[in-house]
């Protein structure tokens, strides 16, 4: 049987791990990585005259980068 602790009483979502628990620890490295994996995709791109990361895709590779950024920034609205 578990023990509820003052913290607990008052707030019973963040011993079940609900909707006030903080982020796990890999929650932020990861939401940053996807941003800047994103912009280094887009300046890559741009760098090597269209040729990298994937020559066969062209211009959608801009679009391949702001999706990977984008996922990056979605994961912020769940950063606490």
């Amino acid at each position: 049987m578990a023990r509820t602790t003052a913290r607990d009483a008052e707030n019973p979502d963040y011993a079940r791990g609900g909707a006030d628990a903080p982020n796990p620890v890999w929650f932020k490295p990861v939401m940053f990585g996807f941003m800047l994996v994103g912009l280094i995709w887009i300046i890559v791109y741009y760098v090597s005259a269209s040729t990298l990361p994937i020559a066969s895709i062209g211009p959608w590779n801009i679009m391949v980068g702001f999706g990977i950024m984008f996922i990056g920034f979605l994961m912020t609205t769940r950063w606490r």
